[in-house]
C-alpha cells in the first residue's frame, strides 16, 4: 500500500503529517464536526486537542482534517483548531458533497466523517478515529434519511474506528444498509455493536477480533488484495463511562420529538438532538462523548501502527 497525495492545488497536508506519511509512520485521521458542531466552547477545542495528544501518547501522528479558507487541510495546527471551535455551528458542516462548493467559495468547513475519509484517502491515511459514524435515521421508511458515512464506507478505504452509530439512530437499519454494500462491522473484543453511550446495542456486529494486530491483518488482506471501501471498527465505549440505556433512551425519545416538532431534518438533525441529549441529561452525555472519543483514538492509534508494521 502506498502513500499518495492526489487533488495537487487542492490539498495542503501539514509538515508534522506529510513526514510521518513519507517515512511510513503511524498517522490516526481525525474529523472537524465535533470541534464545530458536535460540543460547546471550549469543551470542543480543549477535547481536540486531548483526543490529538491521545494519538501521540500511544505511538501514531494525529491529523484532524477540516477545509481552511478553501483548501482541503490534513493536520490541522493548534491556532486553526481554536478558530473552529470558537465560530462553533456557524462553521460551514461539510460531507462529500459540498466540497467542491466549500472550496470553491474559498470557505472554511468542518468535517463530517464522510468528508474527513474523503481527504484523508487523498492524504493517504487509512485509519480514522471518530465518536460515532452516521447511519440510518428513525423513520427513514418515509424519510429516506440516510447518512452519507454509510456510502463513503461503501467505497472510500478507510478504517473508521468509532463507538458504533450514534444512538438517536435506527442500529438494525443501519447494520442490514452496511451489510448490502459489503461494509464489514468489527467489534473490538465485543460481540455486539456499541450504542454510542452505551456498550451494546443488541445488535450482532459481523465479526469480533480482539486484538489491534488481528484489526490490522484483515485491513492489510482487504486492500493489498483490492477489495475497495472501508471498515468500521466498532469500540465500545469504557464501560466507566456508559450511560444507563433506560436513560439515555428516554433523552432521545424526548429530542426526537422535539425536532420533529420545529421541523429541524437533514443535516442539522445531529447536532441538534446531541445537544439536547447532552442538555437532558444533565451534561452526563457530554462527558460520555469525550471518554468515547479518547478511547477510540487510542485504538486507532494502536491499529494504524501495527497496519504500518505491515509494510
Amino acid at each position: 500500500m502506498t502513500t499518495h497525495f492526489e487533488a495537487p492545488g487542492y490539498l495542503a497536508v501539514s509538515a508534522e503529517v506529510q513526514h510521518a506519511l513519507l517515512n511510513r509512520q503511524p498517522v490516526v485521521a481525525l474529523e472537524s464536526t465535533i470541534i464545530s458542531h458536535g460540543m460547546p466552547y471550549p469543551d470542543n477545542v480543549a477535547t481536540a486537542l486531548k483526543v490529538e495528544a491521545e494519538v501521540r501518547a500511544h505511538g501514531a501522528v494525529p491529523a484532524t482534517i477540516a477545509i481552511v479558507d478553501g483548501t482541503l487541510t490534513a493536520g490541522l495546527l493548534p491556532a486553526q483548531i481554536e478558530a473552529l471551535g470558537k465560530r462553533g455551528p456557524e462553521v460551514v458542516k461539510v460531507s462529500r458533497r459540498d466540497i467542491p462548493f466549500v472550496v470553491a467559495a474559498g470557505q472554511t468547513g468542518a468535517t463530517t466523517v464522510a468528508a474527513t475519509m474523503v481527504i484523508a484517502a487523498m492524504a493517504g491515511i487509512r485509519i480514522f478515529a471518530t465518536g460515532g459514524i452516521g447511519g440510518v435515521h428513525r423513520g427513514a421508511e418515509q424519510s429516506f434519511d440516510v447518512s452519507a458515512d454509510l456510502q463513503e464506507l461503501a467505497q472510500t478505504s478507510v478504517a473508521v474506528v468509532c463507538a458504533g452509530a450514534k444512538s438517536i439512530l435506527d442500529l438494525r437499519l443501519t447494520m442490514e444498509y452496511l451489510e448490502t454494500h459489503g461494509v464489514p462491522v468489527v467489534g473490538f473484543q465485543s460481540d455486539m455493536l456499541p450504542a454510542f453511550f452505551t456498550r451494546s446495542s443488541g445488535v450482532a456486529v459481523n465479526y469480533r477480533l480482539d486484538t489491534a494486530v488481528e484489526m490490522a491483518r484483515v485491513l492489510h488482506s482487504k486492500w493489498s488484495m483490492g477489495l475497495q471501501g472501508g471498515v468500521v471498527i466498532a469500540n465500545p465505549i469504557p464501560a466507566e463511562f456508559a450511560m444507563t440505556e433506560a436513560i439515555i433512551d428516554q433523552a432521545i425519545e424526548q429530542a426526537l420529538a422535539e425536532a420533529a416538532q420545529q421541523g429541524i431534518g437533514g443535516k442539522d438533525t445531529t447536532p441538534f438532538l446531541l445537544a439536547r441529549v447532552n442538555a437532558l441529561t444533565g451534561g452526563n452525555s457530554l462527558a460520555a462523548n469525550i471518554a468515547l472519543v479518547l478511547n477510540n483514538a487510542r485504538l486507532a492509534a494502536s491499529v494504524a501502527k501495527a497496519l504500518v508494521a505491515l509494510g
